[in-house]
């Protein structure tokens, strides 16, 4: 399935769920991907983006990021956001 993963004032990605299956943290293959169900927060980590510095919305409603990845879009808001440089 086709992600679009829209982070709000900054980049739009767009994800394979395929690709994203069956990867652990360190970038290493858990498994057969095919037996792998992507959460919200395997798409935040392929964005390099922590489930503790923002929210996943689906639909305008916050969704847990342990959930399985039900939708084709994804909007990411940053509860967190760089200083000063």
């Amino acid at each position: 399935m086709h992600v679009t993963v829209d982070v709000k004032g900054e980049d739009t990605y767009e994800l394979e769920l395929e690709a994203v299956a069956g990867v652990a943290a360190d970038g290493e293959a858990t498994g057969d991907p095919a037996d792998a169900t992507p959460t919200y927060a395997d798409l935040l980590r392929e964005v390099e983006l922590s489930p503790h510095e923002v929210s996943v919305l689906v639909d305008g409603r916050p969704v847990p990021e342990d959930q399985p990845v039900e939708s084709d879009h994804v909007t990411v808001l940053r509860l967190i956001k760089g200083g000063s440089e």
